[in-house]
């Protein structure tokens, strides 16, 4: 996994969410992300996020991307209470 601000990656929640039925299938957030967050199905012609804390922390870029705004991803805010509440339980 890894760690950000000393907390071990997967106790923080960041990562995309997709919305299907606002796919459009154009593939830009499969061919952008680099780190193996997505797969894609062929079947639906739609991403799939399979390994959700492969996305780097605070990373949107793909949600930036997409032409379907189907991508969504906590907000700031929700990010760092996560991180806070995180640090609080070490």
């Amino acid at each position: 996994m890894g760690i950000f601000a000393n907390i071990p990656r997967e106790k923080i929640p960041w990562f995309p969410t997709i919305d299907f039925d606002k796919c459009v299938g154009c593939k830009e957030c499969f061919n952008f992300c680099r780190n193996g967050v997505y797969e894609w199905d062929e079947e639906s012609n739609k991403p799939t996020v399979v390994r959700p804390y492969n996305c780097v922390v605070g990373c949107s870029a793909c949600a930036n991307l997409c032409n379907g705004e189907a991508i969504k991803f906590p907000s700031k805010k929700e990010l760092m209470e996560a991180v806070n509440k995180a640090q609080e339980e070490k």
